[in-house]
């Protein structure tokens, strides 16, 4: 199955790739399919299970589920019109959307919560349902959420074991590392022009470049914001941002004999907590591969841009690329679901990316650039999902930042060797998928154990 640069990074809205863009684009697919029902609808209900129901308020679930229903799209979000549509629909308890009559739904009512066991599919469950004048289900669909804003329905989840052994067409079809230096060390190419070259199949060179540019313009702008701002994080737990003071006092020292020699690491924590907290605003920002991940990649191409000797805005393409690569294989053969693996599939998988895409535009070889993702991915292993009070705040915003440093020395120990190294990628891929398998679901985004459930959160 071919997994494009454009699927691994996606624009959207914070706070939670799984459970804010997934559940608004299952919305979205629900309608698709009721529009083409062939008797019409009068009603709605939805019915949020295992993860998506034990952090969905701190996560917006509830806010997106609806508005997903109403029409909306992580790519298109426009906060003040979904805030008049959420205060529409709570006041007339009607939902209308395009291409439909007036539906109704009572988010009081209609919307529920089931703490009970998680559906059977994955940790992130959904049941949409729509009922006629006579309260008759007309139609009814489950939708998974399965991590970085990917949604499949039930039968999609059956199939898709089978799909993923299909070939995909490309002229490099790789489905691991393994087979991914293989093909590189046959056809002379990078990883990045393997990637390049599979992504032509299905979109033209100025699609593909245009739509790179397009995605480091938003994460950059994201960067910038967060620096920018200032005050408290939604959601309760009054957290503060912190990412433009530590910049402000970089910048401070800057030049100056105060300066400890090790800031770099907090030039590289400050861009990935200023994205993070951006995403915990409910701000704009890509799955890198998710929302709750979304500072690692952004922070080490903003430190190399701005602070390594030759680099050059020209290659930013091969870093995404490089970095699509890496994550595809991820997410093929393991997880980047919080819900389903724990944080070592999110942030883990986030460092990885962001190590393999700094070690190619620092012209690494392919066998550098997978040394450079197992290295940050393997000491991510075990890695829990334990967010305070459901909110992606603690310790989401700082776990970003260490997980960009970890990117930077995973890349520079890969370069000091030739590629050789004891542990293969795929191993340490098999070793989240079977770690998260054998996690407790209380580590998996449920805010049941771990620091959820250690620190005070009111």
């Amino acid at each position: 199955m071919f997994l494009s640069v454009f699927d691994m990074f996606k624009i959207g809205i914070g706070p939670s790739s799984s459970h804010t863009m997934g559940p608004m684009v299952a919305g979205g697919r629900f309608l698709d399919a009721l529009r083409a029902a062939p008797r019409p609808a009068a009603a709605l209900r939805a019915s949020l299970h295992g993860s998506l129901a034990f952090t969905g308020k701190g996560h917006a679930t509830d806010r997106a589920t609806i508005l997903g229903l109403a029409g909306f799209a992580p790519d298109s979000y426009d906060a003040a019109r979904a805030d008049a549509a959420l205060t529409a629909i709570a006041e007339t308890r009607t939902i209308t959307a395009p291409g439909l009559p007036p539906l109704r739904f009572d988010p009081a009512v209609d919307l529920h919560f089931d703490f009970g066991p998680a559906l059977a599919g994955h940790a992130n469950g959904l049941i949409l349902t729509a009922t006629d004048a006579g309260g008759e289900v007309i139609l009814q669909e489950t939708f998974y959420s399965i991590g970085g804003g990917f949604v499949l329905t039930e039968a999609e989840l059956a199939q898709s074991h089978i799909r993923a052994a299909e070939p995909s067409g490309c002229p490099f079809p790789f489905q691991n590392a393994a087979e991914m230096l293989a093909m590189t060390a046959e056809s002379g190419k990078s990883v990045a022009e393997i990637k390049r070259a599979n992504e032509l199949m299905f979109r033209s060179a100025d699609a593909l470049d245009s739509g790179l540019k397009r995605l480091w313009q938003v994460m950059n702008d994201c960067i910038d914001r967060g620096l920018a701002a200032e005050g408290i994080l939604p959601g309760g737990l009054k957290v503060r941002r912190r990412a433009r003071a530590i910049h402000a006092a970089l910048l401070a020292e800057r030049g100056s004999n105060q300066a400890p020699p090790h800031t770099i690491n907090d030039w590289l924590s400050a861009y990935a907590m200023a994205v993070n907290e951006e995403n915990a605003a409910g701000g704009q920002v890509v799955t890198a591969p998710t929302n709750g991940a979304a500072g690692v990649l952004p922070a080490v191409i903003r430190y190399w841009l701005d602070h390594v000797p030759g680099a050059s805005p020209a290659r930013i393409g091969e870093f995404f690329l490089t970095a699509a690569a890496i994550g595809g294989i991820i997410k093929t053969n393991a997880s980047i679901s919080g819900a389903e693996c724990g944080c070592q599939a999110e942030v883990g998988s986030a460092a990885a990316m962001a190590a393999a895409g700094l070690t190619a535009v620092l012209n690494g070889t392919p066998e550098q650039v997978e040394n450079a993702a197992e290295i940050a991915l393997e000491h991510h292993l075990g890695m829990t999902c334990d967010p305070v009070r459901g909110l992606v705040q603690v310790p989401c915003i700082e776990r970003n930042g260490l997980g960009a440093v970890k990117a930077v020395s995973a890349a520079s120990l890969a370069l000091r060797g030739d590629g050789r190294h004891f542990v293969p990628l795929d191993a340490a891929i098999e070793s989240l998928r079977q770690t998260g398998k054998d996690m407790h679901e209380k580590y998996k985004e449920t805010s049941l154990g771990g620091l959820a459930v250690s620190v005070p959160n009111c």
